[in-house]
């Protein structure tokens, strides 16, 4: 995308000019040391310019009192030595100078030092001057001499200058970092959020705006796609409702007419159970609809979820539960008086379902037991039961993939597959989550945890 590559081109040469920036002012910070280095070891008072000075100035009657100042002043001895190499005549020469040289004393000391003491030597008419420095002050070589304290300084220089470099190039990543996360974030968020089937909008300018309009764009045809996706549900759903109601009055007259035959009155029955199925179908397909795409209104208001579950449980008695099946509720202490605000309808609708889930996959019948308790954190509603269970494979396929239908039988006399994809959208439109455990054989268990303030 041209808006992204122009963005990145954009913080590259940022960053390119900034490493350029750095590499200039390490070159004059390099030039000036070496400018410092240069005025005090080849200016000024430096060795050589002292020698050239001295030499001027000296003879077999001394030197000036100028130079002799300056030799002082900066903590340089000498010593004049005549042909036969007798000193003549020193400046502060240090006590284990000898007074007498041989030409092998001066041929091994003009290579560098004399007791230690880094020298400078010079010839002259009646005889050589020496210059002494202190013993930390030069390092000679045959062809160059260096001052120790810019060689003991130098690695400390060249690591300030490294830690300086890396500390400008870490707040630079650092706030380049958190600028693009800042830019970014709206436009990922919303790339999730189309990821999760909800609509977004962005409003975005500078180089990110081409995205922001192309996400803008992938909302609105999202948007109308689920919109229409929706509408031909409900459309369908409407249509099947009058000739689904004609069928079940028909097939209903038919079973109940004593003249018809028996057999005759047997199939009207199956028709007329097999279109309650239908309608059940039409009717939670049509929910899940409008819950995936938010169409459907949730009233949410506070509710006693212990007078929910016994309301249920009291109808489900009333309407008639088959004797192979018994139900239970255990409510806890603490779940008793906690109020929680919820769509009553809905949270009905997804404990309904889960309990006729346990009849469905239990036509031999079982102990179906409803539990609520509660924390300061969160509500727990779990249905359970001890009938025949999941095995493994069918549990971790039921927790992974949220569109898992629940049965693949092809008669309608087991619940269809939309039972937990609705309890599921019930649950996230309560900011709940929800958990199945199952041990094969031993019963099924699913668990509907809402935060306390997830109604809010």
């Amino acid at each position: 995308m041209k808006s992204l590559g122009k963005y990145i081109s954009k913080y590259l040469a940022s960053f390119a000019g900034l490493v350029l920036i750095l590499l200039f002012i390490n070159c004059l910070a390099f030039a000036w040391t070496f400018y410092g280095v240069v005025t005090k070891d080849y200016g000024g008072f430096s060795p050589q310019n002292m020698l050239d000075a001295a030499a001027e100035s000296a003879s077999l009657e001394g030197i000036s009192d100028e130079i002799s100042g300056q030799l002082k002043t900066n903590h340089i001895w000498a010593v004049y030595l005549d042909m036969e190499g007798d000193r003549v005549w020193d400046v502060d020469a240090p006590d284990e100078i000898p007074e007498h040289f041989t030409v092998q004393d001066v041929a091994v000391f003009a290579k560098g030092y004399l007791a230690g003491y880094p020298v400078f030597i010079r010839n002259t008419d009646d005889g050589m001057l020496v210059l002494g420095y202190p013993q930390d002050s030069y390092m000679k070589l045959p062809s160059n001499y260096y001052s120790l304290r810019s060689i003991k300084t130098f690695p400390f220089f060249v690591m300030g200058i490294l830690a300086a470099d890396l500390a400008i190039l870490f707040l630079a990543y650092y706030y380049s970092k958190r600028k693009i996360l800042k830019n970014a974030e709206p436009i990922i968020t919303s790339i999730v959020t189309l990821g999760n089937g909800r609509p977004a909008s962005l409003s975005m300018h500078g180089e990110l705006s081409g995205i922001a309009d192309s996400v803008n764009k992938a909302s609105a045809i999202l948007s109308r796609q689920n919109q229409a996706r929706a509408n031909w549900i409900s459309g369908v759903s409407h249509d099947i409702r009058t000739p689904l109601s004609m069928i079940m009055g028909y097939a209903e007259r038919i079973a109940h007419e004593n003249s018809a035959d028996s057999h005759i009155r047997r199939e009207a029955e199956i028709i007329r159970q097999q279109s309650v199925k239908i309608r059940e179908l039409v009717q939670d397909l049509n929910l899940v609809s409008s819950l995936e795409y938010e169409m459907q209104p949730i009233h949410k208001i506070p509710v006693s979820l212990a007078g929910l579950l016994r309301s249920y449980t009291a109808e489900l008695l009333n309407t008639g539960l088959p004797g192979k099946y018994s139900i239970n509720i255990g409510i806890t202490p603490a779940a008793e008086t906690v109020l929680f605000d919820c769509d009553a309808r809905l949270i009905s609708r997804a404990v309904g379902n889960l309990v006729q889930n346990s009849i469905s996959h239990n036509p031999d019948g079982c102990d179906i037991a409803l539990a609520l308790d509660c924390t300061d954190e969160s509500i727990s509603l779990s249905v359970s039961d001890n009938g025949i269970g999941l095995s493994t494979e069918k549990l971790k396929e039921l927790n992974e993939k949220p569109h898992y239908m629940e049965s693949t039988d092809d008669r309608l006399d087991l619940r269809h597959g939309l039972g937990l994809i609705l309890v599921r959208q019930i649950t996230d439109a309560h900011s709940g989550t929800m958990k199945i455990e199952s041990e094969y054989q031993k019963g099924c268990r699913a668990i509907l945890n809402f935060p306390i303030d997830g109604g809010n």
